[in-house]
């Protein structure tokens, strides 16, 4: 008999570690499926057995078995009423929580190709330099991804520029969405660590994910 109780009707979603760690790589794992399937719904689902099967491919012990992993890391929380995903034009609704990722008020999210989507804080020719930077920072970790990730295990691929005392200025964070990656570019100290970051997650999941 399993040694997991499962809390059926609690409405389930990733915490802003979920959401960074769902993003923040494009290999595939379990966990990362699951916390990738979470943010493709346009409404925080109930959970229920026949749900997490569907979500992970697994046996009802074993699929128990990955949700205590995702609860005990903190990469998934519960609620007891559904929440909403934001909806409407992306221009409209990223520069309303852009600022929230900056102790300046600073960022802007930009696509692969180094055009930004939006941008809040920035003049819009710096934005236009740092969206075509954080695509060519893209392209620079990429070539040397065998070397940071196999030989030295820094398992990330976010760029800052930091002070002397090791403070960001200014940091190049992807996200990984479905076949698109994006950057976040955050001016000063970055503030991911709330549920804004989840939502951002959330509103590209749901228009770019698989």
């Amino acid at each position: 008999m399993s040694e997991f109780i499962l809390h059926e009707g609690t409405f389930i979603a990733p915490t802003p570690a979920g959401a960074y760690y769902a993003s923040a790589s494009p290999t595939s794992d379990p966990a990362r499926h699951v916390l990738q399937q979470l943010l493709q719904l346009k409404k925080t689902p109930s959970l229920t057995m026949v749900k997490l099967q569907g979500w992970t491919g697994l046996d009802s012990e074993e699929a128990q078995r990955l949700l205590y992993h995702l609860q005990s890391q903190a990469l998934v929380q519960g609620f007891d009423q559904p929440r909403v995903c934001p909806d409407g034009p992306l221009e409209e609704i990223l520069p309303q929580i852009l600022p929230a990722f900056s102790s300046e008020g600073k960022a802007l999210l930009a696509d692969d190709q180094g055009f930004y989507v939006a941008s809040a804080g920035f003049p819009h020719e710096a934005a236009e330099e740092l969206a075509a930077l954080s695509a060519s920072l893209g392209t620079l970790h990429k070539r040397h991804k065998r070397l940071l990730s196999n030989n030295l295990g820094y398992h990330t691929s976010a760029w800052t520029l930091s002070d002397a005392a090791g403070n960001s200025q200014i940091g190049f964070w992807p996200l990984f969405i479905g076949a698109q990656r994006f950057s976040l570019v955050i001016g000063g100290v970055p503030r991911l660590n709330q549920n804004t970051f989840t939502q951002l997650v959330w509103i590209l999941g749901i228009r770019y994910g698989d």
